[in-house]
């Protein structure tokens, strides 16, 4: 198995204002070296991919998001009451607004970015305590069970917990954030603004392994992406995901 998760790909309208949304909330840098694109990484050097966080590309559409949830969002960690607070109210300041998903009341906060993705503040959990800012990527689904058969064997991240209403699984390092798939009762609409993006080991690779994921269950996915170093694809309950190739974008 030589695919890892290495970064979440999320769609925009504006891709320079939203990642540097993303980059003050998470307290990382941007860069739009690229046309219609922006990278979100940790602070300092950006050395791609990191050998630990999840980074995050804003790629620009022309297409506004829907008034569907995504089913596929970031969940941020807090260290304290306190922080969850002073958190919740700076990204506030920076652009973010509440959001009902129909959430009633829990102990963490549901924003929205200033294009309307979704994504909650969590209070402090002990398990999140080392992931960095982002605690996990938290996906919707009808069958979690269903998704760790496919995920556990498309991915070198392991499996740490499976019930009937959540699969959690985490980087082979046992660090960086969580991919959390919860069980929601609402199948797949509407195409997602957010993904992930998966990176063979090595170039050569990719060829097997977008074949290998087909075994698995995956499918093909056309976008209109045209002739592109990377291939779109989608899980058996067609959340979309892309294997990328020499040029590391999607």
């Amino acid at each position: 198995m030589a695919l890892r998760p290495v970064q979440v790909n999320i769609k925009a309208l504006d891709h320079a204002a939203i990642g540097r949304f993303w980059a003050d909330a998470l307290a990382w840098r941007a860069d739009s070296e690229e046309t219609g694109l922006t990278s979100v990484g940790p602070a300092g050097s950006l050395v791609w991919p990191d050998p630990i966080a999840l980074t995050i590309d804003i790629v620009a559409v022309p297409e506004l998001k829907s008034a569907t949830k995504n089913r596929i969002h970031l969940d941020l960690a807090t260290t304290s009451t306190a922080h969850q607070t002073e958190l919740v109210a700076r990204l506030k300041d920076i652009g973010a607004t509440p959001a009902d998903i129909g959430q009633d009341d829990v102990p963490w906060t549901v924003l929205a970015d200033p294009e309307g993705n979704e994504f909650c503040v969590l209070e402090p959990r002990e398990v999140y305590r080392d992931t960095g800012p982002i605690a996990a990527v938290a996906v919707d689904c009808v069958d979690p069970r269903a998704m760790a058969r496919f995920w556990a064997k498309a991915i070198d991240w392991s499996l740490r917990d499976l019930t009937d209403d959540y699969a959690v699984m985490r980087s082979p390092k046992d660090a960086g954030p969580f991919l959390e798939f919860l069980r929601s009762p609402d199948a797949k609409t509407v195409p997602d603004r957010v993904h992930l993006d998966l990176l063979p080991y090595t170039t050569d690779q990719k060829p097997a392994e977008v074949d290998r994921l087909y075994t698995l269950g995956a499918a093909d996915l056309d976008l209109g992406q045209g002739d592109v170093p990377w291939t779109c694809l989608t899980d058996p309950e067609g959340h979309e995901f892309c294997v990328l190739g020499p040029a590391a974008d999607a």
